[in-house]
C-alpha cells in the first residue's frame, strides 16, 4: 500500500510540473513543428523551392495537382481580356450611329481600351507585390466588369472612352498579368508547356467572343450586350479565386521582436516624401529597363521594330467587321472570319511553339519571326482585291498562320537579346511603347478612311506598316551577327609564335612541353649529378 501511495504521488508530482511546464513551451513546440511541416514539404515535394509571392512560409511549386485549376484559370482569363478588345468591331457601326461619331472618334474606344491594357503593367506589378496576384486578379475582374456594365448607360462617346476605355482596359490589365504571372510560379519543370497551353487563351476568346457579341447584338442591341458582357467578365473574380498563393497560410502568431519598428506617428511630411521617391525611383529602375535601352542594341532594334509593327498589326482586326459589313456582307458571316481566325491560332499556335523550341532552330529564332511578320504584314493586301467571303476567308487564314509564328516567337526573340534576369524590366519598358503605338494605331485609321471613304486603304497602310517593320527587323539582326561573327573572329585569332628549334650542340637540350614521373633510377643518378656538381665547386 504505501509503495502504491509512492507511486501516485510521484505521478501526481509529475503531471503537474509537466501541466506547469506545458504553457511554457507550446510556443517553442507550434514553431518547431511549423519548421518540421515546412521542411517535409520541401523534401516529399518533387519541385524546386522559389521565392514566396505575398505570402510566408516555404513556397514550393508543384508542376501539377492544383497547378493545373490554376491553367485552366488562367487560360479563361487571357480569353476573356487580350481577345475582348478584338471584338469591338461588331459594334463599332452601331457606336458610330448612336453618338454620332466619325470613324476616328469610335476608334478611340479599341485604341484606348488596348492602349491601357498594356501601359498598366507597372501600376500592375505594384499590385502584385503588395497584394498578391489572386486579390490583383479578383480586382481586374470587377474593374472590367463594372466598366462594361457602366459603358451600357453613356450618353457621349467622351463617357464611353472613360468606361468602356479606361475602367475596363485596366481590369484587363490587372487580370490577365497576375495570371500569367503565378503561372510561372506554379510551373518550373513544365513551365513551357504551361505557356503554350496558356497562349492558346487569346485564341479561344476570338472563336467564342465574337459569336457570342454577334448573337447579344442581335437579341438585345449594343447596350443590353454591353451589359451581359460586363456580367461575363465577373468570371475572372471567380478564375483569380481559385488562384491561391502557393505554401501554407500565412503564421501570424510570430513574437513581437521578429517585427520591424514601427514607424513613429510623428515622421515628418519631407522624410515620408524623401522615402516615397526613393521608392519611385526604385521601382523604375525594377520594372523598367533604360539602362538596357541604353547600352543593349539588339534590344534597342527590337524594341524600335516592335513599337512600328504595333502601328498596324491589331488595326485589321478591328476593321475587318466594318469593312465586311460595308460591302453588304451579313454581320454574322463577318463574325465568323474572326472565329476562323481564333480556330487557325488554336490548332497552328501549339505544335509551332513544340517546333521552333527544338535544338535545329537556335540561333534562327530572329528571322524565322521576322520572316513571319513580312508574311504576316502582306497578307493584309489581300483584303484590297475583294470584299467576298472567299477572299476575306484566305486573308484570315494567311493572317492566322502567320500571327501563330509571331505570338509563338515573340517573347522567345526578346528573350535572346538580354539576360533573364532582366527580362521582365524589359518586358515592361517595351509594353509601355507599345501602348503609344496601340493607341494611335486606329484613330489614324479612321482618320483615312473618313478622308477616303474607303476601308481598303486601311488594310494597305497596314500591309506597308508591318512589312516595313519586318524588313528593320530581319536588316537589322543580320548586320549586327554578323558584326559579332567578325569581333568573335578576332578576338579567336591567338598571337602564332614560331616554334624554337633545338640548336647544334650535345649540352643544349630543347624543352618539352610534358616531363615524365621519375622512377628511382632517375632519382639515384640526379643525386650522384648534385654531388658532383658540389664537388666542382
Amino acid at each position: 500500500m504505501s509503495r502504491k501511495n509512492g507511486n501516485k504521488v510521484a505521478g501526481d508530482c509529475d503531471s503537474f510540473q509537466m501541466e506547469s511546464k506545458a504553457p511554457e513551451q507550446a510556443p517553442n513546440m507550434e514553431q518547431k513543428n511549423d519548421e518540421i511541416m515546412d521542411s517535409e514539404e520541401v523534401e516529399n515535394g518533387k519541385s524546386e523551392p522559389i521565392n514566396p509571392l505575398a505570402m510566408d512560409g516555404a513556397v514550393t511549386a508543384p508542376d501539377g495537382g492544383w497547378g493545373w485549376v490554376v491553367l485552366v484559370a488562367t487560360i479563361l482569363v487571357l480569353a476573356l481580356t487580350l481577345a475582348f478588345p478584338s471584338c469591338m468591331g461588331i459594334f463599332y457601326m452601331d457606336l458610330q450611329t448612336e453618338f454620332q461619331a466619325s470613324n476616328q472618334e469610335t476608334s478611340w474606344v479599341p485604341s484606348i481600351m488596348t492602349s491601357v491594357l498594356h501601359a498598366g503593367g507597372p501600376f500592375c506589378s505594384v499590385l502584385v507585390e503588395r497584394f498578391g496576384c489572386r486579390a490583383t486578379v479578383m480586382l481586374g475582374g470587377v474593374l472590367s466588369g463594372l466598366g462594361m456594365v457602366a459603358s451600357s448607360f453613356t450618353h457621349t462617346i467622351t463617357e464611353l472612352y472613360v468606361t468602356a476605355g479606361i475602367i475596363t482596359g485596366l481590369g484587363f490589365c490587372f487580370s490577365f498579368q497576375p495570371a500569367v504571372t503565378i503561372l510561372g510560379h506554379y510551373f518550373v519543370r513544365r513551365r513551357a508547356f504551361a505557356n503554350a497551353m496558356s497562349s492558346t487563351g487569346t485564341a479561344l476568346g476570338l472563336c467564342t467572343l465574337p459569336l457570342l457579341g454577334n448573337y447579344l447584338h442581335t437579341e438585345l442591341g449594343w447596350r443590353g450586350s454591353f451589359l451581359v458582357l460586363g456580367a461575363v467578365l465577373l468570371n475572372c473574380c471567380v478564375c483569380g479565386a481559385v488562384m491561391r498563393p502557393l505554401g501554407g497560410p500565412r503564421h501570424r502568431g510570430q513574437h513581437l521582436i521578429n517585427h520591424r519598428p514601427l514607424q513613429l506617428k510623428e515622421e515628418k511630411l519631407k522624410g515620408r516624401m524623401r522615402a516615397s521617391w526613393a521608392g519611385l525611383m526604385t521601382a523604375l529602375r525594377r520594372h523598367m529597363a533604360f539602362d538596357l535601352l541604353r547600352d543593349n542594341l539588339r534590344y534597342r532594334m527590337y524594341v524600335v521594330g516592335i513599337t512600328w509593327m504595333m502601328l498596324g498589326f491589331v488595326v485589321p482586326l478591328i476593321y475587318l467587321v466594318p469593312y465586311a459589313t460595308a460591302h453588304d456582307m451579313d454581320q454574322s458571316q463577318a463574325a465568323l472570319l474572326l472565329s476562323i481566325l481564333g480556330i487557325v491560332n488554336i490548332v497552328v499556335r501549339p505544335p509551332i511553339g513544340l517546333l521552333f523550341s527544338l535544338p535545329w532552330f537556335k540561333g534562327c529564332h530572329t528571322y524565322v519571326f521576322s520572316a513571319a511578320l513580312l508574311l504576316n504584314g502582306l497578307s493584309n493586301s489581300i483584303c484590297c482585291i475583294d470584299a467576298s467571303f472567299s477572299v476575306l476567308l484566305a486573308y484570315v487564314v494567311t493572317y492566322g498562320l502567320s500571327m501563330s509564328v509571331v505570338g509563338s516567337l515573340m517573347f522567345t526573340v526578346l528573350m535572346d537579346t538580354l539576360d533573364m534576369s532582366r527580362f521582365p524590366a524589359a518586358l515592361g519598358l517595351l509594353a509601355i511603347m507599345e501602348s503609344v503605338t496601340l493607341l494611335i494605331g486606329p484613330p489614324l485609321a479612321g482618320i483615312l478612311v473618313d478622308r477616303t471613304g474607303e476601308y481598303f486603304y486601311v488594310f494597305f497602310a497596314c500591309s506597308a506598316t508591318v512589312a516595313s517593320s519586318a524588313v528593320f527587323l530581319m536588316v537589322s539582326f543580320y548586320w549586327l551577327d554578323r558584326r559579332d561573327r567578325k569581333a568573335l573572329k578576332g578576338q579567336q585569332v591567338p598571337p602564332q609564335v614560331p616554334p624554337q628549334k633545338p640548336a647544334s650542340g650535345n649540352n643544349l637540350i630543347p624543352q618539352c612541353q610534358y616531363r615524365s614521373v621519375p622512377t628511382e633510377g632517375d632519382k639515384d643518378k640526379a643525386s650522384d649529378s648534385e654531388t658532383g656538381d658540389i664537388t666542382r665547386l
